[in-house]
């Protein structure tokens, strides 16, 4: 079973589609007893980084993925819920994130933002395996730029070059979604799956 963090932040319907079609239960859960309960974990989000940390803070999420990551379950962050993984980030004032990644989330530098559309993706990773070659959708104007120790990290450019996805460990995360990605995102949700 895959549980997916409600915490008020992040296409809950659609991801909850995406997951579905691992073939695995999927649920939406609020609750420490129902997302720990799971057998992977995923944080999604949508909007700033400190307004998902101050929702994740009102339902006991940051306790919820701390148990999630000791558990060595897979987990699975999307767009601001990979970007909440970091250190820290800069958007609408400086905000601390979970810390599992070294590193400062920040604005990107680009002639238009916020960056919204399809991106190759640089990487070598098991996660990509069958969709190296193809694009994936990103809407976001604020990226995690550099390398974090020990991660495998897959680079894509939009202005600059900023880290598309990122693992380590049971920690996986893309700043793109792949719920909007069509068949390669549905690929990749597959694949991140075969872990479970």
């Amino acid at each position: 079973m895959i549980a997916i963090l409600d915490y008020g932040s992040g296409n809950l319907r659609s991801a909850q589609r995406a997951f579905e079609l691992t073939e695995q239960r999927v649920i939406l859960a609020s609750t420490a007893k129902e997302f720990l309960s799971a057998d992977a974990f995923v944080v999604p989000g949508v909007g700033a980084f400190g307004a998902c940390m101050s929702q994740l803070e009102s339902i006991g999420g940051k306790e919820m993925v701390s148990e999630a990551v000791k558990s060595r379950k897979p987990i699975f962050g999307i767009c601001v819920g990979m970007q909440i993984l970091f250190t820290s980030g800069s958007e609408k004032g400086n905000h601390e994130g979970l810390g599992y990644f070294s590193g400062e989330v920040s604005q990107l530098t680009a002639p238009v933002l916020p960056h919204i559309g399809w991106n190759d993706v640089d990487t070598k990773s098991q996660l990509f395996d069958g969709v190296q070659n193809d694009k994936f959708y990103f809407v976001h104007s604020f990226a995690a730029k550099e390398r974090v120790e020990g991660a495998d990290i897959a680079w894509t450019t939009y202005g600059e070059k900023f880290i598309a996805a990122i693992e380590r460990e049971n920690i996986f995360a893309t700043q793109f979604h792949p719920e909007k990605s069509g068949d390669a995102g549905a690929k990749l949700i597959k694949n991140w799956a075969k872990s479970i």
